[in-house]
Formats: structure tokens, C-alpha cells, sequence
């Protein structure tokens, strides 16, 4: 078992450290003055009439979609009601990514054991798939679908039904060997229904929280109990499945089964899938035309379960709206625009969730119950069972106990987050469960008017883990952060802030820790949409993943929950290059066109080559060709500095040497070198300027021992050095390499990319270049940089006389099907030169660049 981080709350210490903060809490100093007597006559409101709801279910028995296909494998889907466009969007959808969402369908009911075995690696005894498949049923999540699916919106139900008849279609009708080979013919490849998808939703809202507890939930059980699964009783002559599903295990002190167990639990990551984005909102202050403009440029992963999809959907009188979402969202655009409104997304800084530390009830032995307010909780178990293949076709059942409390889960993580007869843990995530999602984006999807935008914000909150960035048709722009975040009381914000074991905690650990003795620090329910921290103006708004705080440097954002992230704290270079873009590269009106705004999302220039190249370069000159010592190995850094003089400061595939300042950069943010250290004054032009000094060429140095290792020039070029290449279906290297533009965040990038070595959170085969070092993403195998992460759907739109006019593209293109026209089309587009491509929004437009149309028919 492997442990990480060594961080040790005691019970006694949180709890005494918090206890003083009690004798003031409870005062009650209402006056009563704002009580009405009555007497005072009201006029009643005016009568507004209701605009008609858009249909939900279909009415005639027959689901039809007219969809048409246009250049690039864009699909506008058009119908009459949410059900059948819904229907429309699952069929087109499955045709691009169907092995994506019956991967992610397996993961979140909790069936990946039954078909993968209990190892991600077989035969290792990591116990993965167990952990995942326990981890959700702890979770409840399918659970939650099955009991709440009836309760949704007339709105929801009927896209889940209708996105699930599509996808289920196009499985039916399609021959398996035209079908993604990554995954046709599986068993696992099954038709879902509508709790599938919610069950999935749920999962996807649980990303930046507790879904990265399921090793600590695994690991749970009380002092002296063993908390591996043990199989399952064959069952008793007339016992039926459901029965034996129920049966707790009572052997958790005996051997389990005949394959290894032996997970590695550690703490979570925080963002493990290291989400970001940039996005701007311009308003009428700041457009030539003074009609809004958004720029979208999510950072995501362009494999797995993150991968975004471009689609159109249209019910005539009722919506109309395009753009790009995350898959199995059924039919509704996580980032994209209507006539109204345009919009996108960023990953916030908040926090979702927070982990609870129990006061154990001193006089149970057990260690089955804890005190709140002085008065006993129960600690309460659950069965859990799941099946898990063992070879040969066949499968056991494995029977496991989970444990919960009033707040959650049960969590353990030993050497940090223990349960012994002194401290136990839980998690409490505001997200769990989130029913909100699908009607939230279809609010802001069907938005007439920014004042309806914000609307969607009051009625809902389905944004789980996103600021959002809008501009209006009208030039208004509006930000804010409604992403889900625990609404904590007065009491536990003050302590959260104030107490220094409580801060200590928490920056260790990396996520909010609080005693659990008191009901004052549990929370009831995200924060209200009045107290989230939003911004509204005609002026600018952007993010590039800090926090709210800066959104509008004229007019910063303070006094909010501490859990939606920092203020007055270093920004990092990208976002420092967001906001020198939108204060110093308006044209000579010092206003933006659509096109300068597009120049800017895709440049590829570097914030700290613009702000510490020169003096570096002055020190190479200084060094010339005497070797740097590095641990005593001397390095001729000569040939890294003629490559340096001869680069052009940006990230193009022309650039010559680009990749030298990048090694030099991942070396930098090890030990930065500032001349000038961060001022509050100077929130987004400091830190600044290099000390020329031993830690600086012994940066440099270590930059060219690792070019050297991997094998490659000094002097090449970007595009001789960064590439894409897909995986072929059986998950080896497809061999065609794309040259590929775009910068990093560790040297300031604002079009960014990287190479994510770890998961991209589905079992889908693909391939992986391992780098030189942890300190790098650099390949010797790969010979260069193989970018599978960075800038994906990334969309500049603009309001005119005429309407919207969008511009975008999505650089890994539509499908994941290897031998789809659409599998590499947008990422040949992107490779060759980096660029948009036109969105097609209007009838007129949609029909001159046509490449197919069907009319999709349930009878």
C-alpha cells in the first residue's frame, strides 16, 4: 500500500482549536422591525403572460429528426420537440463516439470488475476495477437514477429518453464491423436506458470530488475489520438474486478470493485530469461594433471521457442553438451560442466537497458512532456486491460493506486520514446528487436575452465544476462562478479562515478539512446565485483557471465563500498573458473585431520568453563555451544558446529552438528566478525579470541534458519536435506523426498543449510515449513531444446586424473512429495551419455546405 503525504489531524486538536468559537455563536439580535402588520394595502403584481414551454415528449408515437451533415462532420439536428431532437443527437453522436460512452455506461454502474477482471492491470492486484465499481455503488449514484429518474423535469426525462433511443438505433442498425473497432462487438457494447445516462450524469458531477475517493471509500472499515470483499454464499436453495445481493459479508477477517488484492491508496489529486481553459466575454466598451464577442478555448483531454463534440440543434419557435458538449449530455451545448447569447466555460478554482473529521463516541468500542452537537450519530453499514470475472467466461460475486454518516462516505487513507478508536473521516461532495444539469444548459441553451441567461443561474444549479464567460447580442457581458460549492455557515468560513491548524490542514492536504462534532460547520446545499461571485458590465470578463478574483482587473471580485478559491495571490502566466491580451492588443481603436480576437486565441507567443528571454540570452553570451557544472557533470550549453538566438519567441511549428526555452521553462518553474518578486499592486505584470546567476545556467544546463537524452537537435523545429499521432484501434501507434503549433503552460502559452501520460479515464486502447523524466514531457521514444491534451473546441463568436457569426473548430476532430472522414479532417486543418473554420448557424448556410441528410424515423 502505497502512502503519498503524511498529514495527521487529531481529533482533540481540530476540535479544541474550534470549541472557543462556540460560547459567541447563537446570539439572536432581531428586532422584528422588517415584519409587515398588514395594514398597508399591496397592489398586486401585473399579469405576465407565459411564453409556451417548449414540447418535451413527443405526441404522434413516432420519434423523427431531420438531421444534415455539413463539412467537417458537423450534424444539425431539427425536430419538434425535445424528444425526438434528443433522438436526432444520440443517433449522430453514436456514429462519432459510441465506444466512449459504453465505456464510461460500464464504469458508472459499476460493471467494469464483470467484464475486465478486478485488475486494471491483469494479475497485478492494483484491484482498480473493484475500487471503481465499489467505489460508485458507495457513491449510490445508480441508485439515485433509479429513484429519482420519475421526479426529474418533463424536460429532462424526455431527452434522456429520447438521446437513449438514438444511441440504442444506431447500435441496432449498424453492422458490427462498420462500428468503432475499439470496442464492436463487446459484450459490454449493450443498449442503455434513460437511468443509465442519468446514473452517468451523476458520475460526471462527481469528477472534481468524491469520485477521487473511491480508493479512500475502498480502504474504509472500522479498527480490526477488514475492508477487502470476500465472495459471496452461493445462495440457499429458493434464495433469489436480489436477496443474496443484499447479504452483508461476515468474513472480513479470512481469506477473499484466489486473485491478489493490494491497492495502492493514496490522496487524491486535485483536477487529476488537469481541466482548464480560457475564456473572454466582450462587451460593447470594448468590440468595434458594440455587439458582444466570446472567445472559447478549453483545455481538455483529447481522449476519453472529456472529449467535446460539435452539433446543432433546432426546434423551430423554441431553440436554436450550436456548438460543442462533453459526451452523453442529451442534446443540450455545454459551450456554444444561440441568436441571443454566446457563451463558454472555464474550470473553476472552488472546491466541491469537504472531508469531515468524526469525534468517535468514546464510550462505544465499536467505533460505530460519533457525536454531533453532543448527540450520538450512528455509523451505519451497507452491502454492496458486484461480479467480478475470473477467466474462462465465467464470473464470481464479490460481497463488500461500505460505511456512511449523516455526512457521507466513510473515508480512509492510512497515515493521514485513519479510522482507529480515535479519528474516523467522511465526505460530504455538493454535487451528490446534482439533478439540475440537463435543464440548466437547456435554460441557457433556449436564452433569450442575457437577463434570461442569468435566469437559468437563479432557477438552477447544474454548472458542477465551471465559471462561465457570456457576451449578448446587445453587448452585455456577465461572469460568474455557479459552479457547486458548499454554502458553509458564518461559524465555519470564520474558522475555516481564521484557525491556524484548520488552514494548516487544508494546505496540506489540498482540500478543506473541518470537525464534524458540530452541526454549525455541516453545510445544507450549494451556495444561493446571490452570494456566488459573478460580474456583470459592458466591458470584459475573462478567465484562464485562477480564480474569480481578477475576472475584471478594474473592478476586482472580493468578500465570497473561501471555497470558490484565492484572492490577492500570484496569477499564473497564462492567465497573465489573458489579461495583457485584453489590455494591450485591442487595435488602434483600442477596440476588438472577431478577427483580432481569433489571431489571438491561436497565437502561440510565450509570457515568460517575452519577459526573461533577453536577459537570457545576455547570460548565455556571458557563459559563451565554458560548461556549466551540473552535479558535477560538466555541460557545453553552447549549442542550447544558438538555438535560443536564432528562435522567434513563439510556439509555431516554424520555430526554431522553441523546444530549448520550453526545458529551460520546466527547469525555471522548479526554482523560479525572479528579479522581481509578486506585488499586490501588480497583480498581473509580477513576478518579473531573471537573476543572472549560477541557478540560472544550471537550469539551462539540466534543459540540455535532457534534449540530449531524448535524442534530439537543438536547432530543430517545433514541428520537427511536437506532433500528434492517433492511436490504431487495437491501441498501437497509428505511425503518422502531425506536426503541431501551440504552447504550454509552463512558458506562458495561452493556445495550449501537453502530453498527458496518465488515464484518460476510459479502458479504450491507445498508446503512450514515456519522457525522459518526471521534470519533463519531453520523449526519447516519441523523439519530441506526442500532444494528446490542450485547446479542443475553441470557438470565437460574434454578434452583428445579421445575427451571430461563429468561427471554430475542434483540433481532434469529430469522430474517434479510425477509418471515419471525420476522424483527422479538423486535425489536418489545425496541423497544417492553425485556424478556424467556419460554424454554420443559418438554413441558408447549412444547406450550401450539405454532405449528407437523412430523416431518422422511429416506425
Amino acid at each position: 500500500m502505497t502512502i503519498t503525504k503524511n498529514i495527521h489531524p487529531t481529533r482533540t486538536l481540530i476540535a479544541l482549536s474550534v470549541a472557543a468559537c462556540l460560547a459567541g455563536c447563537g446570539d439572536n439580535d432581531n428586532d422584528f422591525s422588517d415584519v409587515q402588520d398588514g395594514s398597508t394595502p399591496v397592489s398586486p403584481p401585473p399579469v405576465v403572460t407565459a411564453p409556451t414551454p417548449v414540447p418535451a415528449f413527443d405526441t404522434d408515437g413516432s420519434l423523427t429528426a431531420d438531421i444534415t451533415w455539413t463539412t467537417y462532420g458537423v450534424p444539425h439536428v431539427k425536430a419538434d420537440n425535445l424528444e425526438s431532437m434528443a433522438y436526432g443527437v444520440g443517433y449522430a453522436f453514436a456514429r462519432d463516439n459510441m465506444c466512449v460512452l459504453a465505456d464510461q455506461i460500464l464504469k458508472y454502474n459499476s460493471e467494469r470488475a464483470k467484464y475486465f477482471g478486478p485488475d486494471m492491470q491483469p494479475g497485478s492486484g492494483d484491484s482498480e476495477h473493484l475500487i471503481n465499481d465499489f467505489g460508485f455503488l458507495t457513491l449510490g449514484i445508480r441508485e439515485l437514477a433509479e429513484d429519482n429518474l420519475p421526479r426529474l423535469s418533463a424536460n429532462s426525462r424526455a431527452m434522456f429518453q429520447g438521446y437513449t433511443a438514438g444511441y440504442n438505433r444506431y447500435l441496432d442498425e449498424t453492422p458490427v464491423s462498420e462500428q468503432d473497432q475499439s470496442c464492436a462487438g463487446q459484450p459490454w457494447v449493450q443498449p442503455i436506458d434513460s437511468v443509465d445516462l442519468l446514473t452517468y450524469s451523476l458520475g460526471v458531477a462527481l469528477l472534481p470530488g468524491a469520485a477521487n475517493f473511491l480508493g479512500p471509500m475502498f480502504l474504509a472499515a472500522p479498527e480490526g475489520e477488514n475492508y477487502l470483499p470476500t465472495p459471496a454464499p452461493t445462495a440457499a436453495s429458493g434464495q433469489t438474486a436480489s436477496a443474496q445481493a443484499q447479504t452483508p459479508s461476515n468474513a472480513k477477517n479470512t481469506p477473499t478470493t484466489a486473485f491478489k488484492m493490494n491497492p495502492s491508496i493514496t490522496l487524491p489529486e486535485r483536477n487529476p485530469q488537469e481541466m482548464g481553459s480560457n475564456g473572454w466575454g466582450l462587451g460593447s466598451d470594448k468590440t468595434t461594433n458594440g455587439k458582444g464577442i466570446v472567445l472559447g478555448n478549453p483545455h481538455f483531454p483529447h481522449t476519453g471521457n472529456l472529449r467535446f463534440w460539435n452539433f446543432h440543434a433546432q426546434i423551430p419557435d423554441y431553440l436554436n442553438v450550436t456548438g460543442s458538449s462533453l459526451m452523453g449530455l442529451p442534446g443540450a451545448v455545454n459551450i456554444g451560442f444561440n441568436e441571443n447569447v454566446a457563451w463558454t466555460h472555464t474550470f473553476s478554482t472552488a472546491e466541491h466537497f469537504v472531508v469531515y473529521q468524526l469525534s468517535l463516541d468514546e464510550d462505544d468500542a465499536s467505533g460505530m458512532s460519533h457525536i454531533v452537537d453532543g448527540n450520538k450519530r450512528i455509523i451505519y453499514e451497507k452491502p454492496l456486491q458486484i461480479e467480478v470475472a475470473v477467466g474462462g467466461g465465467q464470473t464470481i460475486a464479490l460481497n463488500k460493506t461500505s460505511y456512511y454518516t449523516n455526512y457521507g462516505p466513510m473515508i480512509e487513507v492510512p497515515g493521514n486520514f485513519g479510522w482507529d478508536n480515535v479519528n474516523a473521516f467522511a465526505i460530504k461532495d455538493a454535487n451528490l446528487p446534482n439533478f439540475d444539469v440537463v435543464d440548466h444548459w437547456l435554460a441557457m441553451n433556449m436564452a433569450s436575452s442575457m437577463d434570461e441567461f442569468k435566469q437559468a443561474f437563479k432557477d438552477y444549479d447544474g454548472v458542477i465544476f465551471n465559471n462561465t464567460m457570456a457576451a449578448s447580442s446587445d453587448g452585455q457581458v456577465f461572469y460568474i462562478d455557479d459552479s457547486t460549492v458548499p454554502n458553509l455557515t458564518e461559524t465555519a468560513i470564520n474558522e475555516l479562515t481564521t484557525n491556524p491548524l484548520l488552514i494548516q490542514t487544508k494546505a496540506a492536504a489540498g482540500f478543506t478539512v473541518l470537525p464534524g462534532f458540530i452541526s454549525q460547520f455541516d453545510f445544507d446545499g450549494p451556495v444561493p446565485y446571490e452570494e456566488a461571485p459573478k460580474y456583470e458590465g459592458a466591458d470584459s470578463v475573462q478567465n484562464s483557471n485562477d480564480s474569480f478574483w481578477l475576472t475584471n482587473l478594474s473592478s476586482p471580485i472580493t468578500g465570497v465563500n473561501p471555497l470558490y478559491g484565492n484572492t490577492e495571490n500570484q496569477q499564473s502566466l497564462r492567465s497573465r498573458m489573458g489579461q495583457k491580451f485584453i489590455e494591450t492588443e485591442a487595435g488602434s481603436d483600442e477596440t476588438f473585431t472577431p478577427e483580432e480576437v481569433e489571431e489571438l486565441l491561436l497565437n502561440n507567443r510565450s509570457y515568460l520568453a517575452e519577459d526573461i528571454l533577453p536577459s537570457l540570452l545576455q547570460a548565455c553570451t556571458e557563459q559563451g563555451d565554458t560548461p556549466v557544472n551540473v552535479d558535477g557533470t560538466d555541460v557545453d550549453i553552447s549549442a542550447a544558446c544558438d538555438a535560443l538566438g536564432a528562435w522567434d519567441s513563439t510556439m509555431n511549428t516554424s520555430s526554431v529552438g522553441a523546444h530549448v526555452f520550453r526545458e529551460f521553462a520546466f527547469q525555471f518553474n522548479q526554482n523560479p528566478q525572479w528579479e522581481v518578486p509578486f506585488s499586490l499592486e501588480s497583480p498581473v505584470t509580477t513576478p518579473t525579470g531573471l537573476v543572472q546567476n549560477d541557478t540560472t545556467m544550471q537550469q539551462l544546463a539540466k534543459a540540455v541534458q535532457v534534449i540530449e537524452q531524448a535524442g534530439v537537435e537543438f536547432d530543430a523545429t517545433l514541428g520537427d519536435v511536437q506532433f500528434v499521432e492517433r492511436s490504431l484501434p487495437n491501441g498501437t501507434a497509428s505511425g503518422e506523426k502531425l506536426p503541431w503549433g501551440g504552447a504550454h503552460n509552463i512558458e506562458g502559452g495561452f493556445n495550449v498543449f501537453d502530453s498527458i501520460r496518465g488515464r484518460d479515464e476510459t479502458l479504450l486502447p491507445r498508446h503512450r510515449y514515456e519522457p525522459v523524466s518526471n521534470n519533463t514531457i519531453m520523449s526519447a521514444e516519441a523523439g519530441g513531444y506526442h500532444i494528446n491534451y490542450g485547446t479542443s473546441w475553441a470557438m470565437v463568436i460574434s454578434f452583428t446586424e445579421e445575427g451571430p457569426q461563429g468561427r471554430g473548430i475542434l483540433t481532434y476532430s469529430q469522430s474517434r473512429q479510425f477509418d471515419s472522414e471525420h476522424f483527422l479532417d479538423q486535425t489536418r486543418l489545425y496541423s497544417d495551419q492553425p485556424t478556424l473554420r467556419d460554424i454554420y448557424f443559418t438554413d441558408e448556410d447549412i444547406e450550401a455546405n450539405t454532405i449528407e441528410k437523412i430523416t431518422l424515423s422511429s416506425q
